[in-house]
């Protein structure tokens, strides 16, 4: 074994992103759900993460025992030390004083060394700003490599956890911006993607989907770039209950430069492909578009068109709870919904156990006639999740 490969074998790697786990020697001995929340998992991050300065005892106590009434605290703190000092032992850590105390202040010994993941994320960000320009983008990429989820999540409760994740956030959010902007410029699109769909996947609803879809749309994918486009507005009413904000609506939209093309090839395009029968069941943004394009049309009168918002609700009115049921039952109202509307009637999800229907050409009667088709289909036996729905006709005054 190489005198590094030894190094690395005996220095205890620490992973504060995405989670907490301590490895020695190739096995992982701390990190498992039971330990995430224990008062010897919280005593190892603090000293852990703060090495050099060392943690006081105050703030010792304030994070393993909160606001709990304890009869004797130095005792309780110095039961916790020794139960977590076993624990090291147990795993094969070499004999150490492990945790040592200097007047009030605790630190981890010097003697076992460390090799935490935020520690190397900052080190690669530093290096990244002192770097040549052609050096920069590899130790920004190699940075953004290290950052694999938010700071310490079970600890979001705790105040000094909180803090450093939004610090490491920001500083993630800076890291793959630079980055996306020098491949911008190299005009490096597949690594771009790559990017982009890192950032998403380690940090999601922050708005990374538009550098994927921004090198998608340079290397003339444009058909993976609309999928992106409408997944990404579906992702965020499915997965938070709310539409994305008109900022990065107008932002993916506005990234797909479409190229010159002869007229059947446009066509060919615009089609819709693989028709279903039933309501056309499309992402918002389309469905506010066509909204926004039958209010311009219901101008010149004419036509009768309403607007219904379907809702899951439970037997007593109240909004079905999240959860595995709440999908299946969403999964059950929508195909419902599509083979009790026409064709021409548009269908959208619009949030958590809500769609949206657009009733062309029809009556306050016909949307009762629509309204009991669906539930004919959606209604099973004594089922008592029932479907909600609000009515309202579209009136667009005179310009």
């Amino acid at each position: 074994m190489t005198e590094k490969n030894d190094q690395r074998e005996n220095t205890l790697s620490v992973r504060m992103f995405g989670g907490f786990s301590l490895v020695w020697q190739g096995r992982q001995f701390m990190g498992g759900a039971r330990d995430q929340g224990s008062q010897g998992a919280c005593l190892l991050q603090l000293l852990l993460h703060r090495r050099k300065e060392g943690v006081s005892r105050d703030q010792l106590e304030r994070v393993l025992f909160g606001d709990r009434e304890v009869d004797d605290i130095r005792h309780a703190l110095r039961s916790v030390i020794y139960n977590t000092k076993k624990k090291l032992k147990a795993a094969g850590l070499p004999e150490s004083v492990y945790i040592r105390q200097e007047n009030d202040v605790f630190h981890w010994t010097e003697e076992i060394p460390v090799d935490e993941d935020t520690e190397r994320f900052e080190t690669l960000l530093l290096k990244a700003g002192q770097a040549e320009p052609e050096k920069r983008l590899e130790y920004l990429l190699a940075a953004g490599d290290c950052y694999k989820g938010e700071f310490l999540p079970q600890q979001a409760g705790m105040v000094w956890a909180a803090q450093e994740a939004r610090r490491y956030q920001g500083l993630f959010f800076s890291c793959v911006e630079e980055a996306a902007a020098l491949l911008r410029v190299r005009e490096d699109w597949p690594r771009m993607k790559a990017l982009g769909l890192y950032a998403a996947r380690v940090s999601p609803f922050a708005d990374w989907e538009v550098v994927t879809m921004e090198a998608l749309a340079a290397m003339g994918q444009m058909t993976a770039a609309r999928r992106l486009y409408e997944e990404t507005v579906d992702l965020y009413i499915r997965e938070q209950g709310v539409r994305p904000s008109k900022k990065l609506l107008e932002k993916l939209a506005g990234d797909v430069h479409y190229r010159h093309a002869v007229m059947d090839a446009i066509q060919s395009d615009l089609s819709e492909q693989d028709a279903k029968e039933g309501g056309y069941l499309c992402a918002y943004p389309v469905f506010r578009g066509l909204y926004q394009m039958i209010g311009r049309i219901l101008e010149r009168g004419g036509q009768s068109v309403y607007l219904m918002l379907c809702t899951l609700v439970d037997g007593k009115g109240n909004p079905t709870r999240e959860g595995a049921v709440l999908e299946k039952l969403s999964e059950r109202m929508e195909e419902a919904i599509c083979h009790s509307v026409r064709r021409g009637d548009a269908v959208t999800h619009y949030g958590k156990g809500q769609y949206l229907v657009l009733l062309l050409n029809t009556t306050p009667e016909d949307c009762g006639v629509v309204q009991k088709r669906i539930n004919e289909r959606f209604v099973v036996g004594r089922q008592r999740t029932r479907i909600q729905y609000y009515v309202n006709s579209i009136i667009y005054p005179a310009v």
